[in-house]
């Protein structure tokens, strides 16, 4: 059995831990090399964790992994603490480690556990059998400053899992595109040298406000990384009508500008460029599987419609399609009416109802939300009505986190658990018929 990974990321590396631990064959292609930066909020809520610890991942402090409380919201004038819920089912603190040292550590992590990683290597097709099956994929050598060396190399696999993220050349390559009918966000981040660098809570903006109190579209972050540093972004929603009109650059700046002196979000302490990248939503790029090959994390366009959330779900569809090939490697040796070929396919084909009976519903409800937040006369009766119940706000974080405990009889996970039985799960094996196009920031 071997398997090709397009991408090194939180998916690619957390499928190559698992599919190597198993005694696969795995081979990951990396178009850049460790360490590598990545656009990202670097913060890990307590369902990214729980994947964390699932891997057997060390993240201690003096590694540089921060630990926080829980979730400080600012709006309307109010500021509200909301400690991680304590369930059965997830840890019950955050994590905010840098994607230059994170994406590093897990994959080594995979390493360690005998997966092969080739780094400066960007694929640049998929490569189809006879019959249309996806058997390998076409990738470039790259020199260590990411220009060509006229190397060309094809791999070949029983399955390739496209883990290369929003712009998956992979996928492109099969005509997969993206769809027109799920949410897209746009990010932009920076770092500031800042006192705040060891805050207990990942501080989140639901309103933001310029140095004259004018307000600001979307939602901002202010993330203590325990390095010295603060990680500061902003993201909208394509619901917005200030979505692909902005200078979202410009916007972090007249943010930021408006904030106390004293926490050193000024251009003197800015460490690095301000950088963006696409927020896939909802499963925006779909089928999730097509024979021989599976998409994984934003790939797919595993992003939460709720909050922009992308690591727990890339890790955890990660960790689907290494149960799903394991088992299916275990099912085509077993004699019977299919073929070994088609037993095998039979449990990547289940991948996808996986992913979809695990997120569908709530995604779908993501969607309904990120609807709505991208009208200012609902967000703003939104917040000036539950930013004054905190009870109310524990809840409206649990449903945006995703953080419920399967067995529990609780009312919030009850109540959460009926919503998602009132919509449909969003699909994920349909062909999109237009392609969406996003701004780059």
């Amino acid at each position: 059995m071997k398997v090709l990974i397009v991408g090194a990321g939180p998916a690619g590396s957390t499928a190559a831990y698992y599919l190597a631990s198993a005694g696969v064959d795995v081979t990951v292609l990396e178009k850049t090399a460790f360490p590598r930066e990545k656009v990202c909020g670097d913060g890990l809520t307590p369902r990214a964790v729980r994947e964390v610890q699932y891997l057997g991942l060390p993240h201690d402090e003096a590694d540089g992994w921060r630990r926080n409380k829980g979730l400080r919201l600012i709006a309307g004038g109010r500021k509200l603490e909301l400690p991680w819920p304590v369930l059965s089912d997830f840890p019950d603190y955050g994590l905010v480690r840098t994607r230059l040292g994170f994406d590093e550590a897990l994959a080594r992590h995979a390493q360690a556990a005998g997966a092969k990683i080739l780094e400066h290597h960007t694929v640049v097709s998929a490569l189809r059998g006879d019959d249309g099956r996806v058997e390998g994929a076409v990738a470039n050598v790259l020199d260590a400053d990411g220009r060509r060396t006229g190397e060309r190399r094809e791999f070949f696999a029983d399955v390739v899992l496209a883990a290369d993220g929003n712009s998956s050349r992979t996928a492109l390559s099969l005509g997969i595109e993206k769809r027109d009918d799920r949410p897209m966000g746009v990010a932009v981040r920076t770092y500031f040298e800042s006192p705040r660098t060891n805050d207990d809570w990942m501080e989140g903006w639901l309103e933001l406000p310029d140095a004259s109190g004018n307000p600001l579209p979307g939602y901002g972050w202010v993330f203590g990384v325990g390095d010295g540093t603060s990680n500061v972004g902003l993201g909208i929603l394509n619901s917005s009508r200030e979505f692909g009109k902005l200078d979202y650059r410009k916007v972090l700046r007249d943010w930021t500008a408006g904030m106390p002196a004293e926490w050193g979000f000024t251009p003197e302490n800015q460490v690095g460029e301000i950088r963006g990248a696409a927020l896939p939503m909802g499963f925006n790029r779909t089928p999730h599987y097509s024979p021989g090959l599976l998409l994984l994390g934003d790939a797919g366009g595993m992003v939460s419609p709720f909050n922009g959330e992308g690591i727990s779900y890339a890790m955890e569809s990660a960790r689907f399609a290494a149960e799903h090939i394991i088992e299916g490697s275990g099912a085509a040796l077993v004699p019977g009416l299919l073929t070994s070929r088609a037993a095998f396919d039979v449990e990547l084909r289940a991948y996808a109802d996986h992913v979809r009976q695990e997120w569908g519903s709530h995604f779908t409800l993501g969607r309904i939300f990120a609807g709505m937040i991208g009208r200012p006369a609902v967000m703003k009766l939104a917040l000036r009505t539950g930013m004054p119940i905190p009870v109310l706000m524990r809840f409206v974080v649990r449903m945006l986190a995703n953080l419920t405990d399967s067995n529990s009889k609780g009312i919030e996970d009850r109540v959460i658990a009926l919503l998602e039985m009132l919509v449909p799960a969003a699909s994920n094996q349909g062909t999109p018929t237009t392609r969406q196009s996003v701004q780059r920031p």
